[in-house]
């Protein structure tokens, strides 16, 4: 039987002190929330935070407790982080972009090409989830456009977006325009291959801007 005492954890608790908090949390029959707020909650770093639960993974803390098939992606929200979405959007996309290159109508190339610009009176986050959605849409694979458009809805939450404090790179709404003519140009040639790699390319731009703001947050 697990020690049920509340260990001191203080301003800067270690590792194993922070697992046994969390893991009394589940005991008490809690639910664990979002890893920026157990990092503010704890008062520590993102980083301990993702050990923390890495460990009560391998040991069979979380299994069932942060990982439930509770309709609406609400539950989903609460235990996923933004590396885990841009990890299964990097295991889904470049598929569905490959299927658009052999599936997609004329029209719908037609909307893919003009979306691949932003348009200057759009927000740039509705104007990305815009375009990628035709390119789901695209691959004629309805149950495949369904999950993506919930990857998304979880992706955009504020419980698991990355929150910058940083100014915009000023260059990178050109640079993901460019990446998205890429791959646009590449299912209009009927070039699986190529939109396949398009994909892959611009997705592993979102991943690397994503880790450096993980970086810069766990450095604050």
């Amino acid at each position: 039987m697990r020690n049920q005492v509340q260990p001191d954890i203080g301003n800067s608790p270690d590792l194993g002190a922070l697992v046994s908090q969390l893991r009394l949390r589940l005991a008490a029959g809690k639910g664990l929330p979002a890893e920026r707020a157990i990092a503010e909650e704890y008062a520590v770093k993102r980083h301990r935070v993702r050990q923390a639960l890495a460990l009560l993974r391998e040991q069979g803390d979380i299994d069932a407790t942060r990982r439930s098939s509770a309709a609406g992606g609400e539950s989903l929200i609460r235990s996923t982080n933004p590396l885990e979405v841009i990890e299964l959007r990097l295991a889904l996309e470049p598929a569905l972009a490959r299927l658009a290159a052999v599936r997609a109508s004329p029209l719908e190339i037609a909307r893919i090409l003009r979306a691949a610009t932003t348009p200057p009176d759009m927000q740039r986050s509705t104007a990305d989830l815009a375009f990628h959605k035709l390119v789901a849409a695209a691959s004629g694979n309805g149950l495949a456009a369904d999950f993506y458009s919930l990857l998304r809805k979880v992706g955009a939450d504020s419980r698991v977006r990355v929150q910058s404090n940083a100014p915009a790179c000023p260059n990178r709404l050109a640079q993901r325009d460019d990446e998205h003519h890429a791959l646009a140009e590449a299912i209009a040639a009927r070039d699986p291959e190529r939109a396949e790699a398009a994909m892959r390319a611009h997705l592993n731009a979102v991943h690397r801007i994503i880790l450096n703001r993980l970086l810069a947050s766990d450095a604050a």
